[in-house]
């Protein structure tokens, strides 16, 4: 059957699933569960045959979401095994972090011998970080106060999930030593992004005063294992449909698709709140500083899936990286730019914390006023800086703030029920943001290129020198 012809069919089919499974789970007609069932399967089928002619590995990756998800709900006990397969892709992908940021670092500043405007650029991109997290803070809130997704919660479903979490107490010097890396092994094997940028950015300072035939060999190495990790991230990718199946049939089969009455109100309220972010937060800010939507949007599919699928920033980060250089970013900003913005950028996270501190307010018949709302809110803001690609870190943070303003901790573990789902978007969010802002940056110090295309995201050429000049 001819490429063209594959979709209709495709469509064709998914809606026939979608009808034939709403038809039997609402009881509307009398059905054996195998139609729908084998309805589902057989658009599966088809959607895999379109993605072998597409070829696309961002294809294949929406592909084996929808296979995972078929198994969490047809197979659970099978399912629930699966999760070995994210695990050894996050694995993989982690592996990867630590020498990619130091080597693009290093590079990017000791490469430059204008340390000046490494530190505008770090300045600008700060200043930019909270602005944006300001936003996705207040739009948190106002999703909440106006859904009051916590009003109402029976207090009964929270002994329902068995997994608990560790409280932890964080002083502001616990927050500020965090930052700095005592033993920068110890900071790599723990998977601290933000001690390795910090060690990354003093290293390459004093890289860069150092004399030239002291610098060359390093910057050459620096240069050669950068290029090497990209093409270590494009093996490792490869086994990317696998890991984010096996993620997605994990979670399907441990939590089934019925989570409580108020945990999916809460949920929804979430992903209108992130969708409203992106609409009149991110998009504008795109517009106004000229960036090309459309080829921003191509370019972050792969990542932002990746990011989705796993829950884990961590697991985009290369492909974040690669795929900003593909739409003209210089490299030296993205690998300031980005790594630092897994820090201080978490527009998704600081968004979902507004709302979750609320509903823990809300489910515990607590009136919180908008003074005492805020407090919290920025309390969190800042100690979740740092915590990106740590599993499920947000919500040990959330219950260990709540603990600190009084507030009962059960509504946490409600919230822990859908944490997963929510944790999603929230990173997806993330991704998109970190993206954004190098673009933003790129653009405000000047270096965007806008003439610079590469179709393939797998293009890891640096922007022509030339080529930027004459684009500016």
């Amino acid at each position: 059957m001819k490429f063209s012809r594959l979709v209709p069919l495709v469509f064709v089919l998914f809606l026939v699933a979608a009808v034939l499974t709403a038809l039997s789970a609402y009881q509307l007609a009398a059905l054996p569960a195998a139609v729908p069932t084998a309805a589902r399967w057989l658009f599966l089928a088809t959607l895999a045959v379109y993605a072998t002619q597409r070829r696309s590995l961002t294809f294949w990756i929406v592909v084996s979401m929808f296979v995972g998800a078929e198994i969490g709900h047809d197979y659970p006990t099978v399912a629930v095994n699966l999760k070995v397969l994210s695990d050894v892709f996050l694995r993989l992908v982690k592996t990867i972090i630590a020498p990619l940021v130091f080597a693009t670092l290093v590079v990017g500043i000791a490469g430059h011998a204008n340390l000046k405007q490494v530190g505008k650029m770090g300045l600008k991109a700060l200043v930019y970080f909270e602005i944006i997290t300001t936003f996705a803070l207040f739009i948190g809130l106002a999703a909440i106060n106006l859904t009051k997704a916590g009003v109402g919660v029976s207090q009964s479903g929270a002994a329902a999930e068995a997994e608990k979490l560790q409280t932890v107490e964080q002083t502001t010097s616990d927050i500020i030593l965090h930052i700095f890396p005592e033993n920068i092994a110890k900071s790599i094997a723990e998977g601290q992004v933000l001690q390795v940028v910090i060690f990354a950015i003093i290293f390459a300072i004093g890289l860069a005063m150092v004399h030239d035939k002291h610098r060359r060999p390093m910057l050459t190495f620096a240069e050669s294992l950068s290029e090497v990790m990209f093409k270590f991230t494009n093996v490792v990718m490869f086994f990317a449909p696998l890991g984010v199946g096996g993620a997605l049939a994990y979670t399907v089969g441990k939590m089934g698709f019925a989570p409580l009455l108020n945990a999916f109100q809460l949920l929804l309220t979430l992903y209108g709140a992130l969708i409203a972010f992106l609409l009149l937060v991110l998009l504008p800010v795109a517009l106004l500083m000229r960036i090309p939507v459309k080829r921003f949007v191509q370019a972050i599919a792969e990542p932002v899936s990746i990011a989705f699928a796993t829950t884990s920033s961590e697991a985009a980060l290369p492909r974040a990286m690669e795929a900003m250089e593909s739409i003209g970013v210089p490299r030296r900003i993205v690998a300031f730019v980005m790594p630092t913005g897994y820090s201080f950028n978490l527009d998704g996270t600081t968004l979902y914390l507004s709302l979750a501190a609320v509903f823990v307010a809300q489910a515990a018949g607590i009136e919180l006023s908008l003074g005492q709302q805020l407090v919290m809110v920025f309390t969190l803001m800042l100690t979740s800086k740092g915590v990106a690609g740590v599993p499920r870190a947000s919500l040990v943070i959330l219950l260990a703030t709540v603990a600190s303003f009084n507030l009962p901790s059960w509504p946490v573990f409600i919230i822990l029920g859908i944490d997963a789902l929510m944790d999603m978007a929230r990173t997806a969010v993330n991704v998109i943001g970190n993206c954004l802002a190098t673009a933003v940056v790129a653009r405000w110090e000047g270096e965007f290129v806008d003439n610079y295309y590469a179709p393939e995201v797998t293009a890891l050429a640096e922007p022509d020198s030339e080529l930027a000049h004459q684009a500016h």
